[in-house]
């Protein structure tokens, strides 16, 4: 580009990509929602009940610059093994393993457990298995010699045909001798020609005899299984342009065999107008399940956990515990944050907030909660690209 001794034609891309760049800014704040990210540590701007405390376990896991639709480029879903942290990092093709060797509980340094993936997503372990989704297919591997990298060969393929696109992270849990799968919608709001989108899917542990488990969930990112009843719960992102407040977002218990609506139907089966106008059963809702909790639209919930830690006050024990990514397209912002749901009353409380401050900056996305082996909680944030931890010290 730089054709002449006067460089004119460098300072005239220069302001070109100026110009492109302050009228994507102005798009995506006026009219998405979305807001300038800043690189700061952010774990002091958090506010917490009273004793609790957050801190930064580890960092420099990529980051973004900007707050836009879908997954940022840092670290994504959390897994604890034997006191070895490990996260998947979506954008870099790879999983990291977090080791706290010291035992100050922050992590020593950031290390390769695996690389070359497609996309990889969701994580799980079990009897020397590491599961792991990426956008195409699940594959396990092993780490028999400890060494914190998974081992050379060892890679078995489970699951190779899933279908890309659209909603392109996959998450999975073992339960069990089942595998579960989930793979979000391939759009907004449509009708799905693969029936493993927008559901999740039932395997052998070694991905053989897959069938639909459950269908109508539009993007379940997050899934945990209760510890005690070993029942299923899941979020549910709702669809786009409905306005601020609709459709809620959802947590769902899900049943084998139930549809939970999407994409004719939203929480408490409630008809989607707007979408398929010439559905004319006015009861086309009536057999769908209804949501567990609505959530506020476009909260954007991800990950999920129960906790079932010792360290905690009482009144937590057995709480689900619920990241907020945050809003894209609402013209008031809404999430980014962390909330605990009684399960008793089903009542939502804020828990973790301000990573959104109120000059509508975004410091941060949590994506992912663990409950770690000490009873502290773990969050990942792709934003900012760190992984906090919360513990209290009251």
């Amino acid at each position: 580009m730089l054709k002449d001794s006067s460089g004119r034609s460098f300072w005239w891309s220069l302001l070109l990509v100026i110009v492109l760049m302050s009228i994507f800014a102005f798009i995506a704040y006026n009219y998405f929602g979305v807001r300038p990210s800043v690189g700061v540590d952010g774990t002091g701007e958090i506010s917490l009940p009273p004793g609790f405390v957050i801190e930064t376990y580890a960092d420099d896991l990529g980051n973004s610059l900007v707050s836009y639709p879908g997954p940022d480029p840092g670290p994504r879903m959390l897994l604890q093994q034997n006191g070895v942290v490990y996260v998947s990092i979506p954008n870099r093709n790879l999983v990291a393993v977090l080791p706290d060797r010291d035992g100050d509980k922050r992590a020593d340094e950031v290390g390769v457990f695996i690389s070359g993936l497609n996309y990889p997503h969701g994580l799980d372990y079990s009897d020397g298995w590491f599961y792991i989704a990426e956008e195409d297919q699940v594959i396990r591997v092993r780490d028999d010699d400890g060494d914190l990298v998974a081992d050379a060969n060892s890679t078995e393929i489970l699951i190779d045909d899933i279908p890309g696109g659209g909603h392109s992270t996959r998450t999975v849990k073992v339960n069990g001798s089942s595998l579960y799968l989930s793979i979000g919608s391939s759009c907004n709001v449509c009708y799905e020609e693969d029936e493993r989108r927008a559901a999740i899917t039932k395997c052998d542990i070694d991905g053989s005899n897959c069938s639909v488990f459950a269908t109508g969930l539009r993007n379940s990112v997050g899934m945990v299984f209760h510890p005690e009843t070993g029942e299923l719960y899941a979020t549910d992102n709702g669809r786009d342009w409905l306005g601020d407040d609709l459709p809620p977002d959802e947590i769902n218990l899900v049943e084998e065999g139930n549809d939970y609506g999407w994409p004719v139907c939203y929480s408490d089966n409630v008809r989607d107008t707007e979408f398929d106008t010439s559905i004319s059963d006015e009861n086309v809702c009536e057999n769908k399940t209804p949501s567990l909790v609505d959530l506020q639209a476009h909260s954007a919930p991800l990950g999920l956990v129960f906790y079932e830690g010792d360290t905690f006050p009482e009144e937590y024990l057995g709480d689900l515990f619920v990241c907020y990514h945050g809003s894209w397209n609402r013209e008031e912002p809404t999430g980014y944050k962390i909330v605990n749901i009684d399960m008793d009353t089903l009542v939502v409380n804020d828990f973790a907030t301000d990573w959104l401050d109120d000059n509508g900056t975004v410091i941060g996305r949590p994506v992912d909660v663990i409950v770690a082996e000490d009873g502290s909680l773990l969050v990942s944030d792709d934003n900012a690209g760190k992984v906090y931890r919360i513990y209290y010290a009251g």
